[in-house]
C-alpha cells in the first residue's frame, strides 16, 4: 500500500481483507496506537471508518510470504511475528472498485458527505498532523444510518475515513495546532458549512466525550505496541481530555487561516 508506514493488504483467515500496519513499521510503533485509539473514538462519533482489528502474524506465515516486507534503505525488513494493526477493507477488492479520488460531480453526491464535517472536528481535537485521507466505494445503504439525515435506500457512493496514524502528531505525541492540518484537499466537501453550528452534533459530542470510551480504547492496546510508553500515553490522553473545550476555537482558526476552505461560511 502507499504511505510511509508501508502497510500491506493481507487476507485474513476469516476471508476478509485488511490493510495491515506492522509494529516495526518505518514510522514507529506508536502509529499503531494512534490508529487504534482513533478508530475507537471515531466509531463513538458515528463517523464512517473501517473496522479495526488485531492481526496476528505467525513466524510460519511470514516465512511463507516473502513479499511481506518493508524497504528500509536498500534492505528488506520483514514484519515481526506477533500482533499488528488491521483495518478491514470496506469491499472485496476483486469484486468492488475502491477509489481514493472522485471527480467533483460525484464528490457532491456522496451519501455520507457530512462525515467530512465530523472528521474535521475530530482531526482538530486529535491534532492530526496529516491531511485528511478518505476512500470511496459504491454500496447499498442497508443498515447504514448517517448521523445527519435519513438512511438512503438506493445504491450510492460512500466515503470512508482512513489513515489516522498521524493523529497526536504521529510518533511525537504532541498537539501541533497548525490550521491546515486535517483538511481534505478537495474543499468542496465543506460547502455545507455556513457557520460554526454546521459542525454539530460533533462539536458537542467531542466537548462531552466520555472518559469511559477513552479508557476502554486504552485497555484494548496490546502490550507489544506499548512497551514502556504507559506514562507518556497517560499524559497524552489527559491532554486530549483537556482539549475538548478548545475544538470550536480550533475550527475558527482554520476559517481565519484558510477562508477559501469554507466558501459559504458568512
Amino acid at each position: 500500500m502507499r504511505g510511509g508506514a508501508q502497510a500491506h493488504l493481507v487476507e485474513g483467515n476469516d476471508g476478509a481483507f485488511y490493510v495491515v500496519k506492522f509494529v516495526n513499521n518505518p514510522q514507529h510503533r506508536r502509529i499503531l496506537i494512534n490508529e487504534w485509539l482513533a478508530g475507537e473514538f471515531l466509531r463513538y462519533l458515528q463517523i464512517h471508518v473501517p473496522q479495526t482489528v488485531l492481526i496476528e502474524l505467525t513466524p510460519e506465515f511470514i516465512a511463507a510470504n516473502p513479499d511481506l516486507y518493508m524497504s528500509v534503505g536498500s534492505a528488506r525488513q520483514p514484519p515481526e511475528p506477533g500482533i499488528h494493526f488491521g483495518s478491514r477493507l470496506a469491499v472485496h477488492p476483486d469484486r468492488v472498485a475502491l477509489f481514493d479520488f472522485l471527480p467533483d460531480k460525484l464528490l457532491g453526491k456522496i451519501e455520507n458527505r457530512v462525515d467530512f464535517l465530523g472528521i474535521l472536528v475530530f482531526d482538530k481535537w486529535a491534532a492530526n498532523a496529516d491531511s485528511r485521507q478518505a476512500v470511496f466505494f459504491r454500496a447499498k445503504a442497508k443498515g447504514w444510518t448517517p448521523l445527519k439525515g435519513e438512511a438512503p435506500s438506493r445504491i450510492g457512493f460512500f466515503a470512508q475515513m482512513i489513515d489516522h496514524g498521524f493523529a497526536f502528531n504521529g510518533p511525537h505525541w504532541t498537539f501541533d495546532d497548525s490550521p491546515g492540518h486535517g483538511l481534505y484537499f478537495r474543499t468542496t466537501v465543506y460547502d455545507e458549512v455556513t457557520a460554526l453550528d454546521s459542525f454539530e452534533p460533533w462539536l458537542a459530542m467531542v466537548q462531552n466525550f466520555p472518559v469511559e470510551v477513552i479508557d476502554s480504547a486504552w485497555k484494548g492496546i496490546p502490550r507489544q505496541w506499548l512497551l514502556d510508553d504507559d506514562a507518556d500515553l497517560e499524559r497524552l490522553l489527559e491532554q486530549l481530555l483537556k482539549r475538548r473545550a478548545r475544538v470550536p476555537s480550533l475550527i475558527e482558526e482554520v476559517r481565519r487561516a484558510r477562508p477559501t476552505a469554507f466558501a459559504n461560511w458568512h
